[in-house]
């Protein structure tokens, strides 16, 4: 697969394993979280359909504009968490199953997970 980067095939590898059991439902759809070196985004995906019912990300105008003052990437992740429960709850989704893709639950990621529950969306 992935011979010269053994850390992406491992995280890869976790991906294909997390993927088999979490599936998005019109009812219950999935939190789909990418991490790369410098964003984080965040997408409510329902699986049946193929389709994204709402997204956020590091790289929206909103919180780019106000990514200094945030600070940390950890502080950045825990906004788009907030923002992407407040969309949600707007489009009336309340339970979602959560897909780290692969990722430890530790970090931005837990951060994301964190804040996404304060903001109201139950996992």
């Amino acid at each position: 697969m992935f011979k010269t980067n053994p850390k992406l095939a491992a995280r890869l590898r976790r991906k294909q394993r997390i993927r088999k059991r979490i599936k998005g439902t019109g009812k219950r759809p999935r939190l789909a979280v990418f991490r790369s070196n410098k964003n984080v985004f965040a997408q409510i995906i329902d699986d049946e359909k193929g389709v994204t019912l709402a997204a956020a990300s590091s790289i929206d105008r909103e919180i780019r504009q106000r990514r200094r003052e945030l600070g940390s990437k950890k502080d950045v992740a825990a906004e788009v968490g907030r923002m992407l429960a407040t969309i949600a709850g707007e489009k009336g989704i309340k339970r979602v199953a959560f897909d780290r893709g692969g990722n430890l639950y530790h970090g931005r990621v837990k951060a994301l997970a964190d804040a996404a529950r304060e903001g109201g969306l139950e996992f």
